[in-house]
């Protein structure tokens, strides 16, 4: 009788792949996993499989400079805006001390009897809330002309004022060939305080411009001054 032709018994495991392959994916016969795949040497993976892409690079002045930050500008502002208010205050509070103390004396006098002295309006007026009037004028020249001196003159000779200098910013032009001057720390000063003093809104306006200009987050006083602030090293 012809026996039926006889066939090789698998061997343990499943199937074994040829030789220099890789297994292929797929259940097993026997009902589990296959073990996993091992790429052979000299396997790259395609370039889609590179992984999560990197933090990107700060942006760029037009100088090659790192922009600076919204924070770091806000926090430079307060600091400088801290400073001209203590020399403001520095400057007129012992003024005021002094209208303020000779305006409760006058209402406060008394008669020999005891009863306060009725204070009289022109004499009031003229001695006491005009004076006030004239320091506050005078106070917002002074104010005005610290700022001019500040921002201006001391702004144009390194690019910092004193918050600047805390942060490590500096104004520089948008041209990478000039240098900064008066005109140009000039006009923005005028677009950034007297602009937005006089302006209501404007001062937030100018401030948040920086959050949604491109490409050099600029304020509407640099745009006005063809200025951009940047991040320096310490």
């Amino acid at each position: 009788m012809t026996q039926p032709p006889s066939y090789p018994t698998p061997p343990v495991g499943g199937p074994q792949p040829a030789a220099g392959g890789v297994a292929p994916p797929g259940p097993h016969p026997h009902g589990y996993a296959a073990p996993p795949q091992y790429a052979p040497p000299g396997y790259a993976p395609p370039p889609w499989h590179a992984g999560p892409p990197g933090p990107l690079p700060p942006p760029l002045s037009p100088g090659g400079q790192p922009l600076a930050s919204f924070a770091d500008r806000l926090l430079a502002w307060l600091i400088d805006t801290a400073l001209a208010s203590a020399v403001s205050l520095v400057l007129f509070l012992p003024f005021f001390f002094i209208l303020w103390w000779r305006m409760f004396t006058e209402m406060t006098r008394t008669h020999t009897d005891g009863s306060l002295v009725e204070p009289d309006l022109p004499t009031l007026f003229v001695e006491f809330f005009l004076p006030i009037l004239l320091l506050q004028l005078g106070l917002l020249v002074v104010t005005l002309g610290f700022y001019w001196l500040y921002h201006v003159e001391y702004l144009k000779r390194g690019g910092q004022t004193v918050g600047k200098k805390v942060l490590n910013l500096r104004v520089v032009p948008i041209d990478p060939s000039r240098t900064l001057d008066r005109r140009m720390a000039g006009r923005r000063w005028l677009v950034q305080y007297l602009g937005g003093s006089l302006v209501p809104g404007g001062a937030y306006v100018d401030g948040l411009w920086q959050l949604w200009d491109k490409p050099w987050q600029q304020c509407l006083h640099d745009k006005f001054a063809d200025t951009v602030v940047v991040k320096v090293s310490s």
